[in-house]
């Protein structure tokens, strides 16, 4: 079965069925579909299903996070383990792309606006490519700015060798459209990660709601 390609024009909530989670087992695998936000397998054997604190979907067992060092935009080294203490949610996207990265990065925001001021303190984002030809310098600071997430996106990019890496560790992939190259069919969640460093949530694509992330950061800060 292949993913099919994002396209304009589509209704977000009619993107839902169309998406897959993509994972690296020494290549590309389509691993399910995603139809249902319960019990949905992820990378290395974890698995998510719906909590009965947190309002997006817990991970279990409970793990550390994978390690995760690449260069921002601004050609800073970021290393998550620097937000200890802190929430941190991490995504993966591509800067052109026509609806889901764009709908993840709109409801990322509107969370961080739905936060008290000390909340969203408590919290940073950090999105990794999943296009290393197409997430350049300039487009990713063009795309933040669009998306009014410039200063509060830790956008990271590198070289398919280094994001590959980071892609197998995290269980999530990236693969050109056979069709449609300038498509791309990735993983399209966010991981919610706890003070301790240990990953405790995750939201799906399109079928996360802001005031979900908004409503659980203050516990991801807490543990």
């Amino acid at each position: 079965m292949t993913q099919a390609p994002e396209r304009k024009g589509l209704d977000r909530r009619m993107i839902l069925p169309l998406l897959v989670i993509v994972v690296i087992a020494g290549g590309f695998a389509l691993l399910f579909q995603n139809t249902s936000r319960n019990s949905q397998p992820l990378a290395d054997g974890t698995h998510s299903a719906r909590s009965t604190s947190f309002l997006g979907n817990e991970l279990s067992p409970p793990k550390a996070a994978p390690t995760l060092s690449l260069r921002n935009y601004l050609g800073e080294r970021i290393n998550i383990d620097r937000y200890r203490g802190k929430a941190l949610l991490v995504t993966f996207l591509y800067t052109h792309c026509p609806e889901i990265c764009p709908l993840i990065t709109a409801d990322l925001h509107a969370a961080l606006g739905l936060m008290s001021p000390k909340t969203a303190a408590g919290v940073q984002i950090v999105a990794v490519s999943v296009d290393p030809r197409g997430d350049t310098p300039r487009t990713v600071a063009a795309f933040l700015q669009v998306h009014g997430m410039t200063g509060r996106m830790k956008y990271l990019i590198g070289s398919p060798r280094e994001l590959g890496h980071v892609w197998q560790r995290w269980g999530v992939g990236s693969e050109r459209d056979a069709e449609d190259p300038d498509f791309i069919n990735h993983s399209a969640l966010v991981y919610g990660i706890d003070a301790s460093g240990q990953l405790k949530t995750v939201y799906i694509g399109s079928s996360f709601q802001p005031s979900e992330v908004a409503h659980d950061v203050p516990l991801l800060a807490s543990q």
